[in-house]
């Protein structure tokens, strides 16, 4: 034994480690939005949510990271602590999978031909050269991250056959030998030890990594792991548990420690029943049998799957005591607390999950920003003290949710990897500001309402008809909006600009026959800048639209995120056909209910309607 086999054991710990931690975070990467819809549809069956822990914790190759993720949803009001019990003891379970794997090395290298491509030695320059293939060549879909997936199962067994190389001299040297067979003899020490590995590896799958991998030297016993692998479970549920509780409400807080719960629960039982078992003489022809790799895998699955079976029927328990030790938080209730639960900083690890949460507060500033809209309106006709505290309230809110999905969204970027997801970010990025803005417009049409309430003005029935006109407009505009966000809707995008076209010729039309009815001494001169403030609000809610449809195009074709403002013109320059249609369609619609409501402009009048909009404000 020298240095040199030291540093080779090192090399092939790291190799395997950052293998496992490449492998599981591109898993994560690809999984994750369909982890989240399969989250969401768990009942309140135990069985069921135990079959969703196991298989995602199997995909994804981490207990902790299905664990964290379920007190994410938890603390985002998405599942009950309740729904999560399952999960917590599926995740236990699923994390043998790992283990499995590993038992790979057992395969005889002198078996058939056939068997030997299961080999490490053959697996893991398989793995490396398709993952190489796959990262180049962007032969399928998102073949960055599946080619990512494959090298990490390259490097993963790469460093786990470094490993035993390392092992083989130490074995040499006896201290492999020395070193368990102190564990044999004292199961707490060899309790301790797995714990302490677990924790400082935060990994359990990692820590049986390692165990098989020293079992390569044919000194480790059953006697001597068994209390070892009971102990790595402790460790790394008390990892969980803190990453779970980092900033995370109590609800979230109690999943982790449900799993503290459920894992001394295991450690217990088996530690109890592989003593009773062995003064029974029942353990006799294992006792003192030298364990190989598939033989501790096979130990920790049976471990995590007789106990799991055995402590189901205690989950409510786990519950109740879980309420009982962590006390609900003493905050007072705020309005769309649940939704800015959902910006939690554990699921950046599963950027699908905090998009999903970025999307949930958006589309929620949205509608509140357009509840004010038709709050403000209501007061221009008549105004209402208390509606006007509702919508400045309401306003606050709406900064609230701007300032916190705005620092989530810079805080998230650095761990997005997929391409799709940097857009979908850029999207919600941009329209964070817009749909701000939208709740600022309805403040000042509010105080428009506000100033004509003081002063005793009011509009002409004339100007009152003609804005319902442009109102219509607005609210057409606003559905094609939502729809276009809610539902990523291009072709509802679409539509947006060529009805912000229309408001923009209706407030030209609004202004000159405003001018006109003053002039005949139709409408109050200090009604004038209040209607002319209010189109300039109106003209401003059209503007947030028409960003917020662009944002959408570019979300769907990234090509055109270079390019925005000339697919500005190419519309605007009447090159394309789905615009004029669209544009045609919603001037004779609104142009011919303008007529209707100028029924008090005397026929004498010339025509009203402009060749030509005025030209946009830069906002």
């Amino acid at each position: 034994m020298n240095v040199f086999d030291v540093i080779s054991l090192l090399g092939g710990l790291a190799m395997f480690l950052y293998g496992m931690r490449l492998m599981g975070d591109s898993l994560k990467e690809n999984s994750s939005g369909a982890f989240q819809r399969a989250m969401e549809k768990v009942t309140n069956s135990h069985l069921k949510a135990f079959i969703l822990g196991v298989l995602v914790t199997a995909l994804i190759q981490s207990s902790t990271a299905t664990i964290v993720i379920t007190a994410g949803l938890v603390g985002a009001g998405i599942l009950t602590l309740h729904q999560s019990l399952g999960i917590i003891v599926g995740a236990n379970v699923g994390t043998t999978v790992t283990g499995q794997i590993i038992r790979l090395l057992d395969i005889d290298s002198n078996a058939a031909s056939w068997l030997r491509f299961f080999q490490p030695s053959t697996l893991a320059p398989i793995a490396l050269v398709l993952g190489m293939v796959l990262i180049m060549g962007k032969l399928v879909k998102n073949s960055k991250s599946v080619g990512s997936i494959a090298i990490g199962f390259g490097i993963l067994f790469s460093g786990l056959l470094n490993m035993t190389g390392a092992v083989d001299a130490l074995s040499k040297s006896g201290m492999v030998e020395r070193l368990f067979a102190g564990l044999g003899e004292n199961p707490f020490l060899g309790y301790v030890t797995g714990a302490g590995v677990a924790f400082m590896l935060q990994s359990s799958s990692a820590t049986v990594g390692i165990l098989q991998a020293f079992s390569a030297s044919g000194m480790l016993t059953f006697k001597s792991i068994y209390a070892v692998i009971v102990g790595i479970y402790l460790g790394d549920c008390v990892t969980t548990a803190i990453v779970c509780s980092i900033g995370a409400k109590a609800e979230a807080k109690r999943v982790g420690l449900v799993n503290i719960l459920f894992n001394l629960s295991e450690t217990v039982l088996v530690l109890i029943g592989v003593t009773v078992a062995h003064h029974l003489g029942l353990l006799d022809g294992l006792w003192d049998r030298t364990v190989n790799s598939g033989m501790i895998a096979n130990t920790n699955t049976i471990f995590n799957l007789t106990c799991s079976l055995c402590l189901f029927p205690m989950l409510n328990v786990y519950e109740k005591q879980s309420r009982r030790i962590i006390k609900d938080d003493a905050e007072p209730e705020e309005k769309y607390k649940a939704i800015l639960d959902g910006l939690n900083p554990s699921f950046f690890n599963t950027p699908a999950l905090a998009l999903r949460s970025c999307y949930q507060v958006l589309l929620t500033m949205f509608l509140a920003a357009r509840s004010n809209l038709e709050k403000a309106g209501t007061l221009l006709e008549k105004y209402d003290e208390e509606v006007h505290k509702e919508i400045l309230d309401e306003e606050e809110n709406i900064d609230k949710l701007t300032d916190r999905v705005s620092r989530y969204t810079v805080e998230l970027l650095p761990h997005l990897r997929l391409e799709q997801h940097v857009a979908i970010l850029n999207q919600y990025y941009k329209v964070t500001t817009e749909f701000e803005r939208l709740g600022d417009h309805a403040v000042n049409i509010a105080e428009i309402g506000g100033n004509l309430s003081n002063t005793g003005t009011s509009f002409s029935q004339t100007a009152k008809d003609e804005l319902k006109v442009v109102e219509e407009a607005i609210n057409q505009i606003l559905d094609e909006t939502e729809q276009a966000f809610r539902k990523r809707d291009v072709k509802a995008a679409r539509e947006i600009e060529p009805l912000v076209q229309i408001v923009s010729e209706l407030i030209v039309a609004l202004k000159r026959n405003h001018l006109r009815r003053m002039s005949l001494g139709q409408c109050s001169m200090y009604a004038d800048i209040s209607f002319t403030n209010l189109l300039v609000e109106i003209r401003r809610v059209a503007a947030v639209c028409s960003n917020v449809g662009v944002a959408t195009v570019v979300r769907v074709n990234p090509e055109l995120a270079d390019h925005e403002h000339l697919y500005f013109e190419s519309l605007h320059d009447s090159r394309d056909e789905e615009f004029n249609t669209a544009y045609e369609a919603a001037h004779s619609r609104y142009f011919s209910r303008l007529a209707v409501a100028q029924h008090m402009i005397p026929e004498k009048m010339p025509g009203v309607i402009p060749a030509e909009p005025e030209p946009e404000e830069d906002l």
